[in-house]
């Protein structure tokens, strides 16, 4: 559960960054009443995750019949969360400076152009936020005997993202972001790894990879799964008591070099952008 809780919290503060400034550059413009279409768009975006999310929950569990075929969705998802994480961290590290500059203008051009430009803007600007959220956490809970428990660790973390910014927005508290995404960031990149490991798996599973059994490690005789710290390795790391030789190559393969890139460039570049104040 705590890694859809820092899924939730890491997407959540993004989302709600941008949103923040959106609503703080109308309110300096004096258009205030161009927040209604601001955040019928938000809606519209986080009614579309849930839609997308569902979707997926549905493929899997209704279109798809045959187990490999189940497997193998669950690795192409798996694969592509990965990818979508791996994007979202650097992306947000490389964009920082100039993100705010570039939702002013586009929603300055949004003004010019009507209300229905302001919403879609509004729209285009959560709803990717909300759609690599509910890929993510579609990937993350695989195997969880429960989805209920992971569900709401991730609309806690959406929770404590968005009064985060609230906070942000309206008063004069502050937070050091830089450490924040860093930290955050080098912890999904861990938890990505366990993603892509389950994703191999799945490929192994469905038959597209071979080496199910021949196994890199077996703890199961020393690892209780009833322990706290079990389940805490197993949920946000997908650290498993039996792995193959293959997930392990993986695992490493992804995770060392990217995380080493991650911290590497770290000291380089600034700092995400803070919510504006009113």
């Amino acid at each position: 559960m705590l890694a859809t809780y820092l899924i939730g919290l890491r997407e959540g503060l993004e989302a709600t960054l941008v949103v923040s400034i959106l609503i703080a550059f109308l309110v300096k413009s004096e258009r205030k009443d161009r927040l209604i279409q601001v955040w019928a768009g938000v809606a519209l975006a986080v009614a579309l995750s849930v839609i997308f999310g569902w979707l997926l929950s549905y493929t899997e569990t209704t279109l798809l019949q045959k187990y490999e075929h189940r497997e193998l969705f669950e690795a192409i998802t798996s694969i592509a969360a990965v990818g979508f994480v791996t994007w979202m961290i650097f992306w947000m590290r490389r964009a920082a400076r100039s993100i705010a500059g570039e939702l002013r203008g586009k929603m300055q051009d949004a003004l010019g152009v009507g209300s229905v430009a302001v919403g879609v803007m509004a729209f285009l600007a959560v709803v990717r936020e909300g759609l690599e959220t509910s890929l993510i956490f579609y990937s993350a809970v695989q195997g969880a005997s429960s989805n209920s428990g992971p569900l709401l660790a991730l609309l806690g973390g959406i929770g404590t993202a968005v009064v985060i910014g609230f906070l942000m927005y309206a008063t004069a508290i502050r937070i050091n972001l830089t450490v924040f995404f860093t930290v955050t960031g080098a912890l999904l990149i861990l938890v990505a790894a366990g993603i892509l490991k389950y994703g191999v798996h799945d490929l192994q599973e469905s038959g597209v990879l071979p080496g199910l059994n021949n196994l890199a490690y077996d703890i199961s005789g020393t690892l209780d799964p009833s322990a706290w710290y079990t389940a805490l390795l197993t949920g946000m790391f997908n650290l498993t008591p039996t792995a193959s030789v293959v997930e392990v190559i993986a695992w490493g393969a992804y995770g060392l070099p990217v995380l080493f890139l991650f911290l590497r460039t770290r000291k380089s570049t600034p700092a995400p952008v803070a919510a504006p104040q009113q």
